[in-house]
């Protein structure tokens, strides 16, 4: 853990004005399970996040942890990336952005497209005009690249 003190840290007053406006109260739970989804650049578990949580907050709980993160999400602090093919994952990016989902291993991480390539208002653009016909109005464009990451860690990318 980047930090292992339990005093909240000053970026953290982010964290605890989101919770106030939504109702919620700010707990060392909840900066803990914030600050590990911050630190990593894979999307975790729910499972995931307890594991390496339980390392600050030993007597942590798994349930503790899912209600963290459903006030996470619930604040607009992290989104939950559900999935048909595995367990849910948390996300603390709550901008439009694009998933790369390695089908084989289940990680999911951030793909990082330059400002100049609007790629979620091009498609949403377009979309708009096909499905108005059918009485749907989009609110929303989410996209997930499915397939396998290369590298060490990651077998052979020519799995099918």
């Amino acid at each position: 853990m980047k930090n292992s003190s339990m005093k909240m840290r000053p970026e953290n007053t982010e964290l605890r004005e989101a919770l106030s406006e939504a109702g919620l109260r700010y707990t060392a739970q909840r900066e803990a399970v914030y600050d590990y989804l911050c630190s990593v650049y894979t999307h975790p578990t729910a499972e995931e996040v307890y594991h390496a949580v339980r390392q600050r907050i030993p007597r942590i709980s798994l349930a503790t942890v899912y209600k963290c993160l459903e006030a996470l999400v619930a604040c607009g602090k992290a989104t939950k990336i559900t999935s048909s093919s595995g367990p849910t994952r948390y996300d603390p990016r709550t901008d439009r952005h694009i998933h790369m989902h390695d089908v084989r291993t289940g990680e999911v991480r951030d793909l990082h497209v330059p400002p100049e390539f609007p790629i979620h208002e091009q498609l949403q653009a377009q979309l708009e005009n096909l499905v108005r016909q059918s009485g749907f109005r989009i609110t929303d464009v989410r996209i997930e690249l499915m397939g396998y990451f290369d590298g060490p860690g990651h077998g052979s990318s020519s799995a099918s």
